[in-house]
């Protein structure tokens, strides 16, 4: 599933830093925490690694 937005993959790579332990879990918000609990780490990684530049920056 690719993001949709920049929103989204800012989101995703703050998840992705939580669930790898980089960055405590309590310092997350609103969607990125959602994110930690319902995807894997590879799913996490695939979003947070696409490109930005095409990208809106919030889905609309």
């Amino acid at each position: 599933m690719p993001e949709r937005s920049k929103a989204q993959q800012k989101a995703a790579g703050a998840a992705l830093s939580a669930k790898r332990g980089e960055t405590p879990k309590s310092k997350l918000q609103g969607a990125s925490r959602e994110m930690v609990k319902s995807m894997s780490e590879a799913q996490l990684e695939e979003l947070a690694t696409t490109k930005r530049n095409s990208l809106p920056d919030h889905k609309g």
